[in-house]
């Protein structure tokens, strides 16, 4: 079920974008194999971003962990791995070594700063590739420090999605061609690609970079958060001038302080927008998050309550689409986007390292003694 049924992936295991590029192949229906480290992980099976999943566990530091390895990428279609620059090959399980064995293998490789370029052995996090490409410092208070968006521009956007973009791409162009070829995922290129709309806005005097003074990053009235009266949120973004009167009309705000909406003038100069965010700030101080829900939200008015992560798969509009569902225990999200003639099953829960291990050696032509010997000598671990 679900559109890459009957593709096979196999995600040497990392962290951030390579597990989160395995989740979404898994959802769409891709048999995804994650090769393990042997041992014991207490987020194993509540992890999220291994549900879809069969593991087994590889001892790539031993010969036969790696020989196993390249045995499982002859019938692969294609292999993530999130290494440094380097490391795989030097492990014997990178590119070349691997399309030996399987010449339409597509090989995605995930890493921050790419395969090549002054920084690309260097060490680094999210936070620093999203500092490198301009966008971290968009975020934030004017006059303070940029605030970290979580990791969800690097990691997940930037990487994890990228990657996976990228495979299915080259997939495509392998059913064509009969060639596989390597994926270099950087989540610095992903990122830079997230900040092309602002590209364009700083050619067109519409964005200066500066922290917090554009108007889709909280400079403007009309696009920024409030607090309410039970001190809870409210997200305002009426950007466009329409809802920006539908907002006015609806909240009882005096069309003649509020009826310039000002988005036309370069978000840094607009000398109006500071006072009447404050004073849109005691407006909404005013009620409470629900009474004001109650009133704005569904309308033109752009307005949505903020939620907490605990809060979010209890607002209506996500319990009416099914967007979260439970697995194991653990509340997450619901596999996306939908299609409407290959709509994946319902995810698998995450499992223990190795709990597979010896159903995909079979499955890959192992015989039974071969395997007995690869646990024996510590090659391959079964949970």
């Amino acid at each position: 079920m679900g559109p890459l049924a009957g593709l096979r992936v196999l995600e040497v295991a990392s962290i951030g974008p390579g597990p989160f590029c395995g989740m979404l192949l898994g959802d769409m229906g891709a048999d995804v194999i994650r090769v393990d480290r042997p041992g014991q992980d207490p987020l194993a099976t509540i992890d999220p971003l291994r549900r879809n999943r069969r593991s087994i566990a590889l001892n790539l530091k031993h010969a036969d962990g790696v020989r196993t390895l390249l045995r499982l990428a002859e019938q692969a279609d294609a292999l993530i791995e999130g290494f440094r620059p380097g490391v795989a090959e030097r492990l014997g399980i990178g590119p070349e070594a691997c399309r030996q064995r399987n010449p339409r293998l597509v090989y995605g490789r995930v890493t921050g700063w790419g395969q090549d370029g002054p920084l690309a052995g260097a060490a680094g996090h999210d936070l620093n590739y999203i500092a490198l490409s301009g966008a971290l410092h968009a975020f934030g208070i004017p006059g303070e420090p940029p605030v970290p968006p979580l990791n969800l521009l690097g990691d997940f956007g930037g990487g994890g999605m990228l990657l996976a973009f990228g495979l299915v791409c080259a997939l495509l162009e392998t059913a064509r061609s009969g060639r596989g070829q390597v994926v270099d995922a950087a989540m610095l290129d992903g990122v830079n690609a997230q900040m092309a709309m602002f590209h364009g806005f700083r050619a067109a005097g519409l964005f200066d970079g500066q922290t917090g003074t554009h108007f889709l990053s909280g400079a403007a009235h009309f696009y920024a958060t409030y607090e309410t009266r039970d001190g809870k949120y409210l997200a305002v973004a009426a950007l466009e001038p329409k809802f920006y009167q539908d907002l006015i009309r609806r909240a009882g705000l005096d069309p003649a302080r509020f009826g310039a909406h000002g988005l036309g003038a370069h978000p840094a100069a607009d000398p109006g927008w500071p006072a009447l965010k404050a004073e849109l700030a005691a407006v909404f101080r005013t009620r409470t998050r629900d009474e004001w829900c109650a009133l704005l939200e569904g309308t033109d008015a752009c307005v949505a309550p903020v939620l907490t992560v605990a809060e979010a798969g209890g607002h209506p509009h996500n319990v009416a689409r099914r967007a979260f569902i439970t697995v194991n225990g653990v509340p997450q999200s619901a596999p996306a986007p939908r299609f409407s003639a290959t709509a994946p099953a319902e995810p698998s829960p995450p499992v223990s390292p190795g709990t597979h291990s010896r159903a995909v050696l079979r499955q890959a032509g192992f015989p039974d003694d071969e395997i007995d010997q690869l646990l024996a000598a510590g090659a391959v671990v079964q949970a």
